[in-house]
């Protein structure tokens, strides 16, 4: 089976263009975080934290609009189709501004209180209280970003989106390790040099969203409810979705920033860093199969879903569970590595194993995740985690109070183990029926136990070496390289895909493909 859609070359290329806007991402992240530590110190960077769950916390109230307008651009296939798409999207983006102009109000209004009765930190309330409302105006700048980014992922303009990802990346966090290095080492600092550049980056990528949806002669879009109403069900279902996935995502750290100190949630966002590190594939993976599957289904091409579905999945747990598997057994040095903190980073051992585990899990779902939403079915998401949802909220809460950061580590990683079977019984049950076990057993058991077997034991062996710690990565380094190049070899058709897809051929692995 092979994809026939004559998008397929352009899914290799966004796919590659995603992968290198998110790998830049975290080089730069990784880079800048020890001059971070140096200049604010980790409970000044644990606020760092905590203004990246209110970012995540406000998205919500996208209610699942980007997503929306990622699917209706990539869907249209007429003149009469993109200019109701652009209406739509002039429509939205109005509702974006001010629900922006909401929240930079009400941060500013509440931040008095967060600073006196939330937070645990040894930094004067009036400074605190500063920085807080500067927290909301960033979050506020940003705000309307993912509308636009919605429009330029369904237009497949992922390099475009990508190209100015990395650049203002690059701004952002570079410029602001220069200010705190040269002109004032203070959050207040950081912060304002933040919003600075959301700004830039909204307006950047507004221009960029509207001339991919214009044609040459177009009408100049309108305000229509209609088309509003047309996609609220599709819209309400993704919007409970994206609430709970909030809750999933972020729960840990507000609980966090209430029991523990600053310090210690400061150091729980360091292991998050390295649990993050996957997305660099994860997420420019979903961006770019999640249109390619709307546009598939569209045309009512069901064997080319199926063949996308689990290739991809197989592919991508190629890649994810040795990463994982290489994070979980080699932290400790790498965090040394990193931090020039010994202490620090074998304090973090446990809290990263179980956040990269569950991380590596959540991972293997985004493609279930881009199926329900390409059929249409944001209802069932909706189900999923707000089944899930009665589960996670009482084990958040009991085992952070209980172990701190290693028990909210603990909660994040049973919950994606059952977010895996949960979520793929269900969505097999009403979409591509009677896949689960392969696509359990064989797109995601097999490289998950190649990796146990391949990373995990070897990982141990090596430690039992009592190898020079730069030597022990490089061997572990390999030992991912073996589990990756196992798991192509023995899973069929995968060569055949890479090749299709990215125009690659890799006949070393192919003997069994």
């Amino acid at each position: 089976m092979t994809i026939t859609n004559k998008q397929a070359p352009r899914l290799g290329w966004n796919f590659a263009a995603g992968v290198a806007s998110t790998a830049w991402t975290a080089i730069v992240t990784i880079c800048t975080v020890p001059l971070y530590l140096h200049y604010l110190g980790v409970e000044a960077y644990g606020l760092i934290g905590f203004y990246t769950a209110l970012q995540a916390m406000f998205a919500v109230l996208d209610l699942g609009l980007s997503q929306s307008i990622n699917r209706e651009v990539a869907r249209a296939h007429s003149e009469d189709e993109l200019a109701r798409a652009r209406d739509l999207l002039h429509t939205l983006a109005l509702g974006y501004w001010a629900v922006a102009v909401a929240i930079a109000v009400g941060m500013w209004a509440a931040a008095p209180w967060i600073s006196r009765h939330w937070l645990s930190a040894s930094i004067d309330t009036d400074t605190l209280s500063n920085v807080i409302a500067l927290m909301g105006l960033t979050v506020a700048c940003r705000f309307p970003l993912s509308l636009y980014l919605g429009a330029l992922m369904g237009a497949r303009r992922m390099g475009l989106a990508s190209a100015i990802e990395i650049i203002m990346v690059t701004i952002a966090n570079l410029g602001v390790a220069g200010i705190l290095a040269m002109v004032s080492p203070t959050l207040e600092a950081f912060f304002y040099w933040q919003a600075l550049v959301a700004v830039g980056n909204v307006l950047i990528v507004r221009a960029f969203a509207w001339r991919a949806v214009k044609q040459p002669g177009s009408r100049s879009p309108r305000l229509d409810l209609i088309d509003v109403q047309r996609i609220w069900r599709f819209s309400a279902g993704l919007a409970v979705t994206s609430l709970t996935a909030v809750v999933f995502l972020q729960s840990d750290k507000v609980i966090l920033s209430k029991i523990v100190p600053l310090t210690d949630l400061g150091r729980y966002t360091l292991a998050w860093i390295a649990a993050r590190s996957l997305y660099v594939l994860t997420a420019p993976t979903f961006s770019a199969i999640y249109p390619q599957m709307s546009a598939l289904h569209a045309h009512g091409l069901l064997q080319e879903i199926a063949h996308l579905y689990r290739s991809g999945t197989r592919l991508l747990m190629a890649v994810i569970f040795p990463a994982a598997m290489f994070l979980v057994m080699f932290s400790t040095i790498i965090f040394t590595f990193w931090t020039g903190d010994a202490k620090l980073a074998k304090s973090l051992s446990v809290v990263v194993a179980f956040l990269v585990l569950g991380t590596a899990l959540n991972s293997a779902m985004h493609f279930p995740y881009a199926l329900q939403l390409a059929f249409g079915k944001s209802n069932l998401p909706m189900i999923i985690n707000t089944l899930l949802l009665f589960v996670f909220s009482p084990l958040v809460i009991f085992l952070s109070v209980r172990f701190g950061i290693a028990g909210a580590a603990a909660a994040w990683a049973i919950l994606n183990l059952l977010y895996l079977f949960l979520g793929t019984w269900l969505t097999h049950r009403y979409m591509l029926p009677g896949i689960s076990l392969q696509w359990l057993g064989g797109d995601v058991g097999l490289p998950l136990l190649i990796s146990l077997t391949v990373v995990g034991g070897g990982g141990l062996m090596l430690q039992a070496l009592s190898l020079p710690p730069f030597a022990t990565v490089a061997v572990g380094m390999m030992l991912a390289g073996v589990a990756f190049a196992a798991t192509f070899w023995l899973t069929p058709n995968l060569a055949d895909f890479v090749r299709q897809t990215f125009g690659w051929h890799p006949q070393l692995f192919s003997a069994k493909a």
